[in-house]
């Protein structure tokens, strides 16, 4: 059974920094897309991050690029999403994500068949 549970979530100054875990479990996670997502209150979903291991490739939405950093532990079977820099822009729920049958990197969320329960991200002004 695949579970995904994230951390790391809380409350932050802008400016500030945060590092999101998501630890993984279920499956051999190297070969898959690790995704992270975040949803603002009265918002859609959106694309935060994502990576695969195997292949070194990751990609960023525009507006984190820079600032973001996704990365994957095969050892822990961890997936980490650094934050530096952090607006108020950024406040949302953040969640992990596992694309089990892409072999390249994939936005949409649709393409990811396991989550995790997200944790709240709030940057404050």
């Amino acid at each position: 059974q695949v579970q995904l549970v994230e951390s790391g979530g809380g409350l932050v100054q802008a400016g500030g920094s945060l590092r999101l875990s998501c630890a993984a479990s279920g499956r051999t996670f190297s070969s898959d897309v690790m995704g992270w997502f975040r949803q603002a209150p009265g918002r859609a979903r959106e694309f935060v991050a994502a990576i695969r291991w195997s292949g070194g490739r990751t990609y960023y939405a525009d507006s984190v690029k820079g600032r973001f950093t996704i990365s994957w532990d095969n050892a822990k079977n961890t997936l980490y999403l650094q934050m530096n820099s952090l607006k108020p822009e950024d406040t949302a729920v953040y969640y992990c994500a596992a694309d089990t049958h892409s072999r390249f990197i994939v936005v949409t969320e649709l393409a990811y068949d396991y989550w995790g329960q997200g944790t709240q991200v709030t940057v404050s002004s």
